[in-house]
């Protein structure tokens, strides 16, 4: 099948705005007339449900937490991007599109990341507007901070916890639009599947968490918004509740899942301490402004880090990338730890870490002035590893974070499926290979707030109104019973092993297998294993209770279900891209230095698979990705 990502014509820079000067509209007194289903309140799902309910559409809105401001995207630390150039240091909607298509190693489509550039500057007023508490300068300015993979300060941020107060404005917005009934708010509720009639994404069957009651709901579009699939590793930096189900099972409807194999590892996170662990906990990039990071010169050094003279540390990411340093990207960053841990020279229990030290800043700047920056990650550390980071180096190593993949949709932010649109972090249209530090807020507010009101529109124009179908039509009376089948399936296996105990079992076989590195043989041996867990899986799993009742270990067990899928996909993906980029790094193929080997002959595309059903390999279609502003090079930050 041909992947037609509907680009307009034009020069890159006119292309939005004449897009949006041409496509059809609805009138407002149509809009009423359409029904269009939000799944997930996160910023993109937040911002989406009251721009367009504030346009005058019937929305309703899906969160499987108890409210919308507790989506994951409230977990966010850093801050936001934005080509605002307040620093007056050199950036501009030109510069943020080039480094977000370098960051992610040339493969993304250079079209989508432009349109994000450039309305991200309306991101920031639009927040300010809604009293979002920026940080702001001595004169009363917003402030701004650096994060990896840029030589210009754009990064717009709250103290370490920005992510909650982008959420807090959406959020506002969002219950303003309740409140007056334009949509309808469904808290503790599941997807767990898509309706599609005569080709066309026409509503979604429900799963009530707190009854179990099963409900079906019909729109004239469907809007997908749930987040990444991180989780299928076990442990990450995502809420537990974090899962793939609603793009996974939009993809076994038909949608394509594009680039599964671009999952990001995070360079500072808090060491895994045992076990017992069931996450992990992020420590912002922006604490690379002022933390330096390095590691004892001497293999198995275990003084404390005060005692060791500067003369004895290496400051590797400084010594390796001079240009950018501390502030290279998250890949780059993540696999240079990853490799001074593994010849030997990490700290801390098992030697999985390597410091993050403010004492320079701190001697430079004052204590008062870190605390004001980032008072709440430093408490937020002591409480978790009892130690303060004000006086001895935080220990940091990497850890699964955000992931590029995600559905394939077009520059409408549509899937292939008609009706389907896909924002934020569920599709796979702006990051490549690997996403820069701070602009997953940019993208879930871009959609949210910028984009979909106005491509969702132009396909509702196209379609017209009165098309909604009846909750009696076949297709939702088969995808209930399918759900009600599945659900009577887990709860009658009554094995001997728990949900969680095939959950870490999959997720340390892909950590090992299809981590931070993957090469042929560990990718065909996890393709081997998968399989095999997930035949013990629906022959072994033990589901308590009812599917009547507040079942928690029903709901994981569905999550559970979709990941030893999901899993096999994802290392297919990584198997057939024989080279390495971005987030995906094939020991294979490599430099001599030990940098990513990109084949732009044979791999500049994005891949996106079709569902051919359990057992069958899925099939892979393919998007040629044009550079006709930006040329191909290799990505260097040395």
């Amino acid at each position: 099948m041909s992947l037609d990502s509907k680009i307009p014509s034009g020069p890159l820079e006119k292309k939005w705005d004449d897009y949006k000067s041409h496509i059809k509209l609805v009138n407002p007194a149509n809009k009423r007339k359409y029904t269009i289903i939000v799944i997930g309140t996160g910023l993109a799902g937040g911002s989406a449900s009251a721009t367009l309910a504030e346009l005058g559409y019937n929305v309703k809105t899906f969160c499987f937490q108890d409210s919308p401001r507790r989506a994951h995207s409230i977990a966010a630390q850093g801050g936001i991007n934005a080509a605002k150039n307040y620093q007056n240091d050199g950036d501009s909607v030109y510069r943020l599109f080039y480094d977000t298509i370098k960051g992610g190693d040339f493969r993304a489509r250079e079209a989508n990341v432009y349109r994000l550039a450039q309305v991200s500057a309306n991101i920031i007023d639009q927040c300010v507007a809604q009293g979002v508490p920026f940080a702001r300068e001595y004169g009363g300015h917003l402030d701004n901070r650096s994060f990896g993979g840029a030589q210009v300060s754009r990064t717009f941020y709250a103290k370490g916890q920005t992510g909650q107060q982008l959420l807090l404005g959406a959020y506002s917005s969002l219950s303003r639009q309740i409140g007056l009934g334009n949509v309808k708010m469904y808290p503790r509720t599941e997807m767990v599947d898509l309706v599609v009639i005569d080709g066309h994404a026409k509503g979604v069957i429900i799963r009530d968490l707190v009854t179990g009651k099963i409900s079906v709901h019909a729109g004239d579009a469907v809007v997908l918004a749930s987040g990444g699939y991180g989780n299928v590793f076990y442990l990450s930096t995502n809420a537990k509740g974090s899962n793939v189900t609603a793009t996974f099972r939009a993809y076994k409807k038909g949608a394509f899942f594009a680039n599964p194999c671009y999952t990001q590892i995070h360079p500072t996170c808090i060491p895994v301490s045992g076990d017992h662990q069931s996450k992990l906990t992020l420590m912002s990039e922006s604490l690379r402004n002022d933390g330096r990071i390095w590691v004892p010169k001497k293999q198995g050094d275990t003084r404390n880090p005060a005692d060791i003279p500067e003369s004895e540390r290496d400051y590797y990411l400084e010594r390796k990338y001079p240009s950018y340093g501390n502030l290279c990207p998250r890949d780059i960053a993540s696999r240079s730890a990853k490799e001074v841990c593994d010849a030997g020279f990490g700290v801390g229990p098992g030697g999985q870490g390597v410091y993050l030290d403010f004492s320079s800043a701190i001697q430079r700047l004052g204590e008062h002035t870190i605390a004001e920056r980032y008072g709440n990650l430093f408490q937020m550390y002591e409480q978790i590893t009892g130690e303060n980071p004000y006086k001895v180096p935080m220990r940091i190593y990497p850890a699964v974070h955000y992931t590029m993949g995600g559905l394939w949709v077009d520059y409408n932010l549509m899937s292939n499926l008609p009706g389907l649109f896909v924002i934020g972090e569920a599709n796979f249209s702006d990051h490549g290979a690997n996403r820069l530090g701070a602009s997953a807020l940019m993208q879930g507010l871009a959609d949210g707030y910028f984009v979909l009101p106005y491509t969702i529109g132009n396909y509702l124009a196209e379609v017209g109104f009165g098309k909604t179908p009846s909750v009696d039509h076949a297709e939702f009376k088969k995808a209930e019973t399918d759900v009600n089948e599945q659900t009577n399936k887990l709860l009658s296996i009554k094995g001997k092993r728990t949900v969680d105990s095939f959950h870490k079992e999959l997720g340390k076989l892909m950590w090992n297998n299809c981590g931070m590195a993957r090469d042929e043989k560990s990718l065909k041996e996890a393709l081997t294993k998968i399989p095999q867990i997930r035949e013990e899986f629906w022959k072994n799993v033990n589901v308590p209770g009812s599917g009547t009742e507040l079942n928690q270990s029903l709901e994981k067990a569905g999550r559970v279900a979709d990941f030893l899928e999901f899993g096999e996909l994802l290392c297919l993906d990584a198997l057939t891209r024989e080279e390495s980029c971005g987030g995906h790094f094939r020991t294979e193929h490599q430099m001599e230095d030990g940098e990513a080997k990109r084949d732009d002959n044979k791999f500049c595309h994005a891949t996106a698979w079709e569902w051919k059903g359990s057992g069958t390999k899925p099939v892979e279609h393919r998007e040629h990705l044009e550079f006709e502003n930006i040329k191909l090079a290799t990505r260097s930050y040395k």
